[in-house]
């Protein structure tokens, strides 16, 4: 194979790449990169190609090996319910941890495929709740339940991708459904299912927005799930029910009274970049990252995300929003 075909292959599967490593290691950025040295293995071992699998089983090796290098200290991404209990809503945010400690916001549907259905799973597997759960899982198990359940590869084709035994894909897969199984024992959310339909998301979450811009708290309780909750990384701060973000809506966050919201897609749901206004008036400057998950014709979940400075641009949010 030319490493001509090998960059061609590559970029015709990046962004299914690129959503398998997001699963992997939690992190967008730190996807690209193993999604980027990924390409130039690759590159460099064109030569090696024997075309005794498919380009795409091989890419998906490549991947899985930087992606288990990367996951060899053991460290783990986290959301902060995967932390501590809920907290007060009257609780101060308090120190901030190191932005590697959480699971980061993906900017699209984790490159979903053109069939619907098909496309309805795939965004479901990169909600954030999944890929936190993912997280608990030992790396090789990891990839295993995403290859096979989320991309479609045979139990052969990832016996080849990991350079084992298809008795030990079965066995590892077994092993993944039952961590998975466990945390959703625990209330975690570990279950891949249909979300609701894209328009009717769309709706409810931009009934959220306008009501969290005009700080109307009784349509806010209203659209929310009576065990919704609320967390803010890169602190350890969450909440859980109506009354607990009321109180933190009103309390620590009264700031973001009269915030603009501009609507994007992350994680496969809607997501809102949140400009608050500048005590002088002349604008609004960006304060978090807003992903809204639905569930039943309600909101069950909103969470902030404060790295602005990275994630703005990754989303396409303006740096600035005027007056």
């Amino acid at each position: 194979m030319t490493h001509e075909t090998v960059t061609a292959e590559h970029e015709e599967h990046r962004q299914e790449l690129t959503g398998y490593c997001y699963r992997m290691l939690g992190s967008v950025f730190e996807a690209e990169d193993a999604v980027q040295e990924t390409m130039i293995r690759a590159w460099r071992n064109a030569g090696r190609f024997e075309g005794r699998s498919s380009v795409r089983t091989w890419l998906y090796r490549i991947a899985t090996n930087v992606c288990l290098d990367a996951l060899a200290d053991g460290k783990r991404r986290a959301r902060p319910m995967d932390l501590c209990a809920p907290t007060s809503g009257a609780t101060s945010p308090g120190a901030a941890l190191d932005a590697a400690a959480w699971i980061e916001p993906f900017p699209d549907g984790g490159g979903a495929p053109a069939d619907p259905a098909e496309a309805a799973v795939t965004r479901d597997s990169v909600r954030l709740a999944f890929v936190a759960a993912l997280q608990h899982l030992a790396p090789r198990q990891r990839a295993v339940l995403l290859l096979r359940e989320v991309l479609g590869f045979s139990a052969q084709e990832v016996a080849e991708v990991q350079g084992t035994t298809v008795a030990s894909v079965n066995s590892a897969l077994q092993r993944a459904r039952a961590v998975l199984a466990a945390r959703r024992a625990e209330g975690a959310d570990g279950a891949l299912g249909a979300p609701p339909a894209d328009p009717a998301r769309r709706a409810l979450a931009d009934r959220y927005a306008a009501a969290f811009s005009g700080f109307d708290m009784a349509e806010l309780g209203m659209l929310l799930h009576v065990d919704a909750t609320l967390s803010l990384a890169p602190h350890t701060l969450w909440m859980r029910g109506y009354a607990e973000i009321r109180a933190w809506l009103t309390g620590p966050a009264v700031g973001c009274q009269g915030s603009r919201l501009i609507p994007t897609t992350a994680n496969g749901s809607p997501a809102f970049g949140q400009y608050r206004r500048r005590a002088d008036g002349t604008g609004f400057d960006p304060w978090a990252l807003q992903v809204v998950e639905v569930s039943g014709g309600t909101i069950t979940d909103v969470s902030f995300f404060r790295d602005t400075e990275r994630l703005f641009p990754l989303f396409g949010l303006p740096a600035h929003v005027g007056a």
